[in-house]
């Protein structure tokens, strides 16, 4: 009949206008590397990313659950597109300039029958692509889940962590024990390396990762928890790097600040880089004798740890006075901190004290201006909570409080950086590692450059001796120095490490005390290091094997070297320093051998007292850094040309 035929033409109509209505958007990186395409097939959102003509992300799901549910039904609205290329100065970094160059696509996300807006930003950077989901309207929001989904290709593997301070496991794409937290590195079957992270997480929740029970090989985001707020509101950047090299990673993680807002504090010249060293004794003498060290052994900082204000774990401990927890020094008057601080500060060392969250949270008003009258430098914040929408902007808003106060921040415990520190560059640092609280080896520290350390700076607390303090109270008690441990590396791996690792606040000499020093001439390398940088490069490296790092402050140069627990012969082209540098330099200085008996008769440069590098390429060959071959040595040669001085800290193998 008539009417039959019209039901079939007006079904023959809808039909082929929604595969008309299939929209795909192309977008690139400035460079063109990067080849990002977004979908709307099937009513779902999809992404895929090639990288140098390879295939990284394969078709995956885009979409998140606020008030409602964005994921089917969904098509591609209107877009509008932006682009930068800027350089911007940081207060201080690995680098004093950073390039801020991208392309920017706002794509209006429409759901049927539905008048909510959902806008997709992404960025995409020669550095890597990042996304994130932006809601325009004036609504109430609840965030329950994120759809975000990345597929890799067959055989792609990852450096599993479950927390922020455990160790590393190189795991396929399934049978995960739990989540794993950011940023994480992927290893493709046909290369290249691939890095998940996230940026400007300051009112959001964390978002780790898990395995999709339904899509093979499907790595998907896991929200701590809901999140509540008001529209105008986005989430997080998620982001992606790609490298054919695993330290190219490392070298690009400017990403993650460009990708916060620039820097709000005005006055900046306040903050000031610098080493640490830590106060044990809790003692006026102790403090004293700690300042006179850290004068000569050119450090910045004295830092006072949990027990000064009482025992940390106490609500009813008050950080506005100072009563020493008799688990740390059972004579509770034994410290007089302001005579301590004015003694620090005639001699021109900063002090900087620790307090726990459960502290903080309830006296934060009251102790900043007070530590600021106190004339304190800045605040480590202990056991904070992370992970909550809560608390996570709880803690964003102290470190700007602190700010107003003048007071730098170390947080410590479970808190990973997402790039905060560009717009409240007083914090200066944080722990979310797996450093020397917990004596890793020397193949776990030859893995965090390539994970940990793309998300920013951390607090290792490098040592150097190896040895505890005794045991300060009875066996039962868990709250003292640890005991029985020692650093499982070389005393020259420690070394190393303070160039190898970016820190602001670098925390040296962790588990030693002024007493255990001998003078030795190695810890010249550790008098000279600065903690931040006019240039990094990462010369070599492979995850969890050897990494080598120079950085430049000034006209110096750094290099720093660790390999894992086994030994290895490294040759590191200097090439870097072209066209400045020259083939012959003088060399002053010995080798030294680092707290490992080495004859003594190990030349440190042919007798004439020059050598040459043949190619602009350092090979470690006998005579020249002898002890690196034949025990854990370390050797810095100070190298002159009119261009540069170069220090270099070298450990030949990890572990004794």
């Amino acid at each position: 009949s008539m009417m039959k035929r019209l039901y079939i033409g007006v079904l023959w109509m809808v039909f082929s206008l929604s595969i008309l209505q299939a929209k795909e958007i192309k977008m690139s990186s400035p460079d063109e590397k990067y080849q990002f395409t977004l979908s709307d097939e099937g009513g779902n959102l999809h992404y895929s990313l090639n990288w140098n003509a390879k295939e990284t992300i394969k078709p995956s799901l885009l979409g998140i659950k606020a008030n409602t549910i964005w994921r089917d039904h969904l098509s591609l609205g209107d877009m509008t597109t932006a682009e930068q290329d800027t350089v911007w100065h940081p207060v201080y970094g690995e680098r004093s300039t950073i390039k801020d160059q991208y392309k920017a696509w706002s794509v209006v996300i429409n759901r049927q029958n539905s008048r909510d807006k959902l806008v997709l930003d992404i960025r995409a950077y020669n550095e890597g692509i990042a996304f994130r989901y932006r809601f325009p309207g004036g609504q109430y929001l609840k965030i329950t889940d994120e759809f975000t989904e990345y597929t890799l290709p067959e055989g792609t593997k990852a450096y599993f962590t479950s927390r922020a301070q455990t160790p590393y496991e190189f795991l396929p794409l399934e049978g995960w024990p739990g989540e794993s937290d950011r940023p994480l590195l992927l290893t493709l079957p046909e290369g290249p390396y691939v890095c998940l992270a996230e940026a400007q997480v300051v009112d959001y929740v964390r978002t780790k990762f898990k395995l999709s029970t339904e899509k093979k090989n499907t790595i998907q985001s896991a929200m701590y928890g809901p999140v509540e707020d008001i529209a105008p509101y986005h989430t997080p950047w998620r982001v992606i790097m790609c490298a054919d090299k695993p330290g190219q990673i490392l070298e690009h993680n400017d990403l993650i600040l460009n990708l916060n807002p620039s820097c709000k504090i005005k006055d900046t010249s306040w903050i000031k880089p610098g080493k640490v060293v830590r106060e044990v004794t809790l003692t006026t003498e102790g403090g004293k004798a700690l300042v006179d060290f850290a004068v000569k052994r050119n450090l910045q900082y004295i830092h006072f740890d949990a027990g000064w204000y009482g025992f940390e774990y106490d609500k009813v401990s008050d950080a506005t006075t100072v009563t020493l927890d008799p688990r740390r020094n059972p004579d509770i008057n034994a410290l007089n901190l302001k005579e301590v601080v004015a003694y620090a500060k005639e001699r021109g060392i900063g002090v900087i004290l620790y307090v726990n969250q459960r502290a903080l949270q309830q006296q934060l008003d009251e102790i900043l201006p007070l530590y600021k009258s106190w004339g304190i430098a800045g605040i480590k914040f202990g056991f904070v909570q992370v992970g909550s929408q809560v608390w996570t902007k709880w803690m964003h808003e102290a470190i700007k409080k602190c700010a107003d106060y003048g007071l730098m921040v170390d947080v410590h415990d479970e808190y990973r950086p997402t790039g905060f520190s560009r717009t409240y560059p007083n914090l200066m640092t944080q722990e979310g590692i797996r450093g020397n609280e917990e004596f890793p080896d020397a193949t776990h520290n030859a893995t965090l450059p390539f994970t940990r350390f793309i998300a920013g700076a951390a607090d290792y607390t490098i040592c150097y001796y190896r040895q505890d303090f005794g045991r300060l109270n009875a066996d039962k008690d868990s709250y003292g120095v640890p005991r029985s441990k020692s650093i499982q590396t070389t005393p020259a791996h420690q070394l190393a490490l303070a160039a190898v690792y970016y820190s602001p606040l670098q925390y040296m000499y962790w588990y030693d005390k002024p007493s255990d020093s001998q003078d030795e001439p190695e810890l010249k390398f550790f008098d000279d290091v600065y903690t931040t940088w006019d240039d990094t490069k990462v010369l070599q490296g492979e995850v969890g094997e050897f990494i080598t790092i120079a950085r430049r402050k000034g006209e110096e140069w750094f290099i720093g070297s660790i390999t894992n627990n086994e030994k290895r012969v490294l040759s590191v082209s200097l090439d870097f320093f072209a066209p400045s540098f020259s083939n012959t330099l003088s060399c002053n200085g010995p080798v030294f051998t680092a707290m490992v008996k080495i004859p003594a008769a190990t030349p440190a440069c042919t007798p004439s007292g020059a050598f040459s590098i043949t190619n602009a390429s350092l090979g470690l060959k006998p005579p020249f850094f002898r002890a690196i071959r034949y025990g854990s040595g370390f050797g810095f040669p100070y190298f002159t040309s009119k261009a540069v001085t170069i220090k270099l800290a070298w450990n030949m193998p990890g572990k004794l």
